[in-house]
């Protein structure tokens, strides 16, 4: 095969054409700090980088949904904790009119206090996140507890005690809500005004009233049962929380040792690519054969 001047020039010019386009390559990684900007400069490493941003992605969707559990663990949180305050305050008075010496007018006042508090406690059992009203289940659109034109408490037959659950990692769901039924039921309210009628009747003996107390103290044990179940699911899900974080930051690094392009090598291989460029540039200069143009003078 005869090899012409044409074909070494075009070879020559074939190579410092790739050598200059290398070049470019690594000019934009230290530009971009990526290693490739586009799929086809390394399709291996864009298939691996769409894989990586789902799973970090998933991660932070995760991670949202603990951030919405928080809001409604520590909602429920406060609600317990001010029923609590509200029926402690309801056994104060009960122990305060079980007393004999006290007058109707005593007696009428301490009623008045006492539905004062079973008002707060349809306040608190009616409690809302945005919209949503945590003590009814997944049925969070519907209030569980109502009230009609006569003061007459109800606990809504839609209440329910299906369990309100959020995805916290891929296969695994964390209930948030407290179990309604366990503290806010029709049972509580009856109590609450078998006591208030009590109290309007003046036959009612000290001993008759102090009967309550153990309703009450009842009805305080479900309350403290759902803060104990409460504070069990808090703790859950400051592990989950604690492991989404390692997860994201594990995402991160591999997502980052797949596609961010290595400062220090880039550099070299650019300065390592150049002096290949310059001395091609000065070989292909020498092998270019002089023409009869180049001798007339």
């Amino acid at each position: 095969m005869r090899i012409t001047q044409g074909m070494l020039s075009g070879n020559i010019l074939t190579q410092l054409s790739k050598g200059y386009g290398k070049m470019a390559d690594y000019q934009q990684q230290l530009a971009s700090g990526k290693k490739i900007t586009r799929p086809s400069q390394d399709p291996v490493v864009a298939a691996l980088g769409i894989g990586y941003r789902e799973d970090a992605s998933a991660v932070e969707q995760y991670q949202r949904n603990v951030t919405d559990g928080y809001k409604w663990l520590d909602s429920s949180d406060s609600a317990l904790s001010q029923t609590d305050d509200v029926l402690n305050r309801i056994r104060e008075l009960t122990v305060q009119a079980s007393n004999g010496t006290n007058s109707a007018d005593d007696r009428n006042s301490i009623k008045q206090e006492i539905d004062q508090m079973k008002q707060q406690l349809v306040t608190i059992g009616n409690s809302q996140i945005g919209e949503r009203y945590i003590f009814n289940g997944n049925n969070s659109s519907v209030a569980p507890i109502s009230i009609d034109s006569s003061g007459k408490i109800t606990v809504n037959n839609g209440m329910n005690n299906a369990p309100v659950t959020i995805d916290v990692n891929h296969g695994v769901k964390i209930q948030i809500n407290v179990d309604p039924q366990s503290v806010f039921n029709q049972g509580l309210f009856d109590d609450m005004d078998d006591l208030e009628n009590a109290l309007s009747d003046g036959n009612t003996t000290g001993d008759q009233i102090s009967d309550f107390l153990s309703k009450i103290d009842d009805h305080l044990s479900h309350v403290s049962a759902a803060q104990a179940d409460l504070g069990a699911k808090m703790n859950r899900m400051d592990l989950i929380q604690n492991r989404l974080a390692v997860q994201k930051e594990d995402t991160e690094k591999i997502m980052s040792s797949n596609e961010d392009a290595d400062f220090e090598s880039t550099v070299v291989n650019l300065t390592t690519q150049q002096s290949v460029y310059n001395a091609a540039l000065s070989v292909g200069a020498k092998m270019m054969q002089p023409t009869l143009a180049d001798f007339i003078k």
